[in-house]
C-alpha cells in the first residue's frame, strides 16, 4: 500500500521516533531502460521518485512516496 507524503525525510523521522522500523530512503533510476533502485533520495528532488518502506504490526507492507508537487490533473 502507498502512503503519499510531502516530506519523506520528516515523515520517516517521525515514524522512527514512534518505534517504527523504516527503510533507508531510496529512489528509482531509469537510465538503463529498466527500473532500478538507488540509495538516497532522488538527486533532483523530483516528485514521485523517492521512497521508503515499512511494515505495520499486522505484517502489511507500506511504501512511502514523496510528492512535493503533483502532476497536472492529479
Amino acid at each position: 500500500m502507498y502512503l503519499v507524503v510531502q516530506d519523506l525525510a520528516e515523515t520517516r523521522a517521525r515514524l522512527m521516533s514512534q518505534g517504527v522500523e523504516v527503510s533507508e530512503i531510496f529512489h528509482r533510476v531509469y537510465d538503463t531502460g529498466a527500473q532500478e533502485q538507488a540509495d538516497g533520495p532522488d538527486p533532483n528532488a523530483a516528485s514521485y521518485n523517492s521512497y521508503a518502506t515499512f511494515s505495520d504490526p499486522d505484517g502489511n507492507g507500506w511504501l512511502l512516496q514523496e510528492v512535493r508537487e503533483r502532476l497536472p490533473g492529479r
